[in-house]
């Protein structure tokens, strides 16, 4: 094999190990969507506890992500990496094992940090190793592994319930269905422990820690020629050459840098368009549409399917249309397919025991609305999102800047997880699609005003 082809599948690997950190994230965010009604039967919880059980991940999630991005730019990507892996496999275990609320909700929340240090360190990481002429494309794979985890969780809860029987139904060796569920995790997250300690630490952190000339043996593997060139660019780039600090992003009259308001407000967009309502609650949502459960997990396993095959598309589309027009085109399908879906909603009839009927066409339309919600979502604002915030920092703020737009990006996705149960009882499935659809327009004259395009520039070009 040549050289080239050698880096070629270098690089392939670093980011396929790095996606497994992606996967995770998806695995670990879809897999309570099946378990909610074991949950709430097991812990004899309200649905407000409830709310909080599925919640809780979340707050770890915005704790991981403010933490990680941090903590990255003083011990390295790889290395907070490792921790997230760690987190993951306990989660998993604890999760599954947990006698009450209290109990899960410590184990959800240390899950949900590793979930939160995967989120904003894979498409950093990625972006710190890959070619900027293939890095949109190589960037975007981390949203293939998200939705993969996604799928293979609702493909996993989908199984087992079948098996079981119910998710309250034992499933193996005296233990419930929905445990389960949790355990299967552990395959993953013990497969990313080891998959990580054979892939190199990011060039530029290691430029930035002073660590010059492990940088260049990393780049000598990942470029055919110019690799000292690049780490004294790099090592220019950084301002004053002082190591990364948080202080960085602090701007004396906006109190953060434009660039890092632009970055948290991408990333508070991605989710006030109430994507992660359809993985969470998928199952209940469908139920309370009219279906039974073992069909509202199976068109969790379709939505997934497709969310698969949007994100595909956008790999092969994003470094020849860009970042910007992908986000534009996806804020009006959004807005479009949400709209729509708020009207069949608000259109829904009430049966005898408060509960939400879509018969016929309605029912139809509801659900081909909500996959190509789904579809739009993920071949547009699920990975090009991850992408711009890998690249649009500069080298001296990307760690902090991530971690920040992280831990907002989380800290909205808590408030509408939270909030969608009780908007379903106040102002039904109508009212809370019509709040999504009115922020996907938002979303639109966002991007136009304030993101810059980022397609093939390397990231020492970056300003902001």
């Amino acid at each position: 094999m040549s050289d080239s082809k050698n880096r070629t599948a270098f690089v392939i690997l670093i980011t396929l190990v790095a996606t497994i950190g992606g996967f995770l994230f998806g695995f670990d965010s879809g897999v309570i969507n099946g378990t909610v009604a074991g949950l709430k039967t097991a812990f004899d919880s309200d649905s407000v506890v409830t709310g909080f059980n599925v919640a809780s991940m979340l707050l770890g999630c915005a704790i991981g992500a403010l933490a990680a991005g941090r903590l990255a730019d003083r011990f390295g990507r790889r290395t907070i990496l490792i921790v997230a892996s760690v987190c993951f496999a306990i989660s998993a275990w604890g999760s599954g094992i947990s006698q009450g609320s209290a109990e899960f909700i410590i184990y959800r929340v240390l899950g949900g940090l590793g979930v939160g240090a995967a989120s904003v360190l894979a498409p950093a990481y990625i972006s710190e190793i890959a070619p900027a002429k293939v890095r949109g494309m190589l960037s975007s794979v981390q949203q293939v592994a998200i939705i993969s985890g996604l799928f293979c969780a609702f493909l996993s809860n989908y199984f087992i319930v079948g098996e079981a029987g119910s998710s309250l139904a034992e499933f193996a060796w005296g233990y419930e269905a929905w445990r389960w569920m949790f355990w299967v995790e552990l395959i993953p997250a013990v497969i990313f422990f080891f998959a990580l300690l054979i892939i190199p630490e990011s060039p530029r952190f290691l430029v930035a820690a002073g660590r010059t000339e492990q940088a260049v043996a990393v780049l000598k593997k990942l470029m055919s020629e110019g690799y000292k060139e690049k780490a004294a660019e790099i090592k220019l780039s950084l301002k004053e050459g002082h190591r990364p600090r948080f202080r960085d992003l602090i701007d004396a009259k906006r109190g953060l840098r434009p660039i890092v308001w632009i970055g948290i407000g991408l990333a508070m967009l991605q989710q006030i368009t109430g994507i992660n309502v359809i993985f969470y609650y998928g199952a209940v949502l469908w139920q309370a549409a009219g279906f039974a459960e073992s069909h509202a997990l199976f068109i969790n396993v379709i939505s997934g399917a497709i969310s698969i095959t949007a994100c595909i598309l956008s790999i092969l589309t994003i470094d020849r249309v860009g970042r910007k027009p992908l986000l534009l085109i996806g804020s009006v399908g959004m807005a479009l397919s949400l709209g729509f879906m708020a009207f069949v909603f608000s259109q829904a009839e009430t049966g005898e025991n408060g509960q939400l009927l879509l018969p016929g066409l309605r029912g139809i339309s509801a659900l081909v609305a909500a996959n190509l919600f789904v579809f739009v979502f993920n071949f547009s604002w699920g990975p090009a999102m991850w992408v711009l915030l890998g690249e649009m920092f500069p080298n001296q703020i990307r760690g902090s800047a991530m971690g920040v737009s992280g831990f907002m990006l989380w800290v909205t996705n808590f408030g509408i997880t939270m909030t969608f149960p009780l908007m379903l009882v106040r102002i039904g499935l109508g009212g809370a699609y019509s709040i999504y659809a009115f922020f996907a327009v938002i979303s639109f004259f966002f991007v136009w005003a304030f993101t810059k395009e980022t397609k093939g520039k390397e990231l020492e070009a970056m300003e902001g």
